[in-house]
């Protein structure tokens, strides 16, 4: 028993890394795809042949700067999840030292809800509450729905998310080095960069349960205006 118990322990654990793992790389190269397209798009109807380098400049400049922010932003929305568990861990151990009465009758009130005997419920209450632990470990997992996190996972996801966002990023910028002129790297660079906007955003849609071909066309969609307004606002400036 207690081995199965582990065995499936271990699965929802690993299960849930996972997820992690996706949604942070969903994360970062959904924007490393559009932020630097769009950027390398409106530099490209901006500046002509001889200041070419000033789009990968540029470019390089974005990614970096993005996915520090991004990164950022994923280790604070980390830091802030352990936070805020260990707050109301610490809030329930004091409700279990100062009111034990008021918590035994909110896990009886939770078996209840199961549709046990009142017997088995008292017994079950007993149970639960023998070892202080246990017992708040339950009422943070089942009262308030709250699963201990990751302890390293604001630096996970920092790393996942940044790392994700300059994968992404080089995706569109990387034609800019081959091309002696903007306008035809933007060519390459739309095809190359909506070709992989539509493949992540399905696999995205395949994730997250949305219908996979609207799905995917939404992102290449959302992308291509991005750039197609960068490019427009670049070329209104210039006239």
């Amino acid at each position: 028993m207690d081995t199965t118990s582990h065995a499936r322990h271990g699965h929802i654990e690993e299960h849930m890394r996972s997820s992690e793992i996706l949604t942070d790389i969903v994360i970062g190269m959904s924007d490393g795809l559009t932020v630097p397209f769009a950027l390398a798009a409106g530099l490209s109807g901006a500046v002509g042949k001889d200041h070419l380098n000033l789009i990968w400049i540029a470019g390089l400049a974005e990614i970096a700067a993005g996915s520090i922010a991004m990164g950022l932003g994923g280790y604070l929305a980390g830091r802030t999840e352990v936070d805020h568990y260990n707050a109301e861990l610490r809030r329930e151990y004091d409700e279990v030292e100062r009111v034990p009465d008021r918590e035994r009758d909110e896990v009886k009130e939770f078996f209840s809800g199961l549709g046990l005997s009142h017997d088995v419920q008292e017994q079950a209450v007993a149970e639960m509450t023998k070892d202080k632990d246990k017992w708040v470990d339950f009422m943070m997992k089942y009262e308030l729905g709250l699963d201990k996190p990751d302890p390293q996972r604001a630096r996970k996801s920092a790393f996942n998310i940044g790392a994700s966002y300059i994968v992404g990023g080089l995706i569109p910028l990387s034609p800019y080095f081959f091309v002696t002129d903007g306008l035809q790297g933007l060519k390459i660079s739309a095809i190359i960069t909506l070709c992989c906007l539509f493949m992540f955003g399905y696999f995205k849609s395949k994730m997250t349960g949305v219908h996979p071909l609207q799905g995917a066309i939404r992102v290449m969609v959302i992308g291509a205006l991005a750039a197609g307004c960068a490019f427009a606002v670049a070329k209104l400036i210039q006239i």
